[in-house]
């Protein structure tokens, strides 16, 4: 399936001051090096360093230290105006939870996306950023009373229902003289995903109300005589990584199916269907990925297909990308400490691990390092990339090929780095979060600070 690989666009100027060298002449890519799943923008460069956006790795690794993030700015604008050339008359919402930053909620306002949020803590940053709090959707299974607070006081535009428990004190909390818009989460029974932690469209997990067992009509009846509250669409998510269209448009079928029942049973149009994301990426080459373009078309025709055949109106469409947006923009940077060869493997420990990716810790998911900054001489080797952690299950890259020469002091770079890596760092170890580089048009500039010793012992105010 074809990939959304998309040219990177330059974003506004950069005000950082350019480097002091300029970067190395771009030179031919070493023989069998495939660049698919790195930012579009990549070349790479003499000395087998790569360049992203016109900034070499090395120079970010030198100016910024390691472990460290880079994302590139061209690269997530394009994928914006990618989906939103898609899905022409829907509404796009980056799902923050995969990486959410004050630059980041910039740059999506700007490509005219809408954010959905699952805390307090995104919606501030977003909003105090200038973000349009109308044009932000409120998740969550589980919705704190700070929550809540944070979204009337912000005027949030909707508010996804997760649970029947929460309908009454979600209406009994919107302040006095308004009416807030909700959508109600439904659970359509459909496996799909490519992990089973995160298969969300099934009802043997915590999101969302059943199809199949009734609690989703019940709770559409139940918001619907709620005067504080207006019903405006059902939503449903079914999961991460999905790779093909089948499961979309099967969750377009049995939802349509239910708005028919609500018409019928309550006299109520519903005018939004908001699909969730999901939307499945390559993190190695040759992976299976979902066609965007492809998933639009078949998605729309299905919608439309449907209510016709139901007597309805077609709704707006509502997808929530984040994974596909952000993902494929990010480069994890490390440097290598140690190398140690035993009996049966050879280990590459890094400076980071677990505490800044745990996704291969949690989901088993699988990655393709490369040795950047040197041109090795050796034959690739299989080796394991382990962190620095007090876990023997920190491994960020199980079985992979390096250099068989390949030392401390040595610089490897992750692709596919932008999406839930920062935004499920942890303390672990008191190591300490990396920070978050920018590149756009030939400049690097610091978007998120290093955490550091200082951050840890702010923090720690008891004795």
């Amino acid at each position: 399936m074809t990939t959304l690989h998309v040219p990177p666009l330059p974003g506004p100027a950069d005000p950082a001051p350019p480097a002091a060298a300029a970067p190395a002449a771009p030179a031919a890519a070493a023989p069998g090096a495939d660049l698919s799943v790195w930012p579009a923008s990549t070349t790479p460069l003499a000395a087998g360093d790569l360049a992203v956006a016109g900034v070499p790795l090395t120079e970010i690794a030198e100016r910024f230290g390691t472990p460290a993030y880079l994302l590139d700015e061209g690269d997530v604008r394009a994928r914006c105006r990618a989906y939103l050339r898609a899905f022409k008359d829907a509404e796009v919402l980056y799902a923050a939870k995969a990486f959410l930053c004050r630059a980041m909620a910039h740059w999506i306002a700007d490509e005219g996306l809408g954010l959905d949020v699952c805390s307090a803590g995104e919606l501030e940053l977003a909003v105090t950023t200038g973000f349009p709090a109308d044009r932000i959707v409120l998740h969550g299974n589980a919705k704190s009373p700070d929550d809540l607070r944070a979204a009337f006081r912000l005027g949030v535009g909707r508010i996804v229902i997760d649970s029947a428990s929460e309908i009454a004190r979600l209406a009994a909390a919107v302040p006095p003289g308004s009416r807030q818009k909700v959508m109600v989460r439904v659970v359509p029974g459909i496996a799909a995903g490519g992990h089973a932690k995160i298969r969300t469209g099934t009802d043997d997990q915590k999101f969302g109300l059943s199809l199949t067992d009734g609690s989703a009509q019940h709770a559409v009846a139940r918001v619907l005589g709620q005067p504080t509250l207006e019903l405006v669409g059902l939503h449903c998510h079914l999961g991460s990584q999905i790779t093909t269209e089948k499961p979309f448009l099967c969750a377009v079928r049995r939802l349509v199916g239910l708005m028919a029942r609500i018409k019928d049973q309550h006299g109520v149009t519903l005018p939004e269907l908001d699909l969730g994301g999901g939307h499945g990426i390559a993190y190695r080459p040759g992976e299976d990925v979902l066609d965007i373009a492809s998933l639009a078309r078949k998605v729309r025709a299905e919608l439309t297909e449907s209510c016709a055949a139901a007597g309805l109106p077609v709704p707006r469409l509502v997808v929530e990308p984040g994974r596909a947006i952000a993902g494929p923009a990010g480069v994890a940077l490390y440097r290598v400490l140690a190398v140690k060869r035993t009996s049966g493997r050879t280990f590459v420990a890094v400076d980071g691990g677990m505490s800044d990716n745990p996704r291969p810790a949690l989901y088993g998911v699988r990655y393709a390092p490369r040795l950047v900054g040197r041109r090795a001489t050796a034959a690739a080797e299989p080796v394991t990339v382990v962190g620095r952690h007090c876990e023997a299950g920190d491994i960020l890259a199980s079985d992979v090929r390096l250099p068989g020469d390949v030392r401390p002091g040595d610089l490897l770079a992750v692709p596919v780095a932008g999406a839930y890596h920062l935004s499920m760092a942890s303390g672990y170890n008191l190591v300490g979060r990396p920070p978050v580089v920018a590149v756009a048009d030939g400049h690097a500039r610091l978007l998120v600070r290093r955490e550091s010793l200082e951050d840890f012992r702010g923090r720690d105010v008891g004795l």
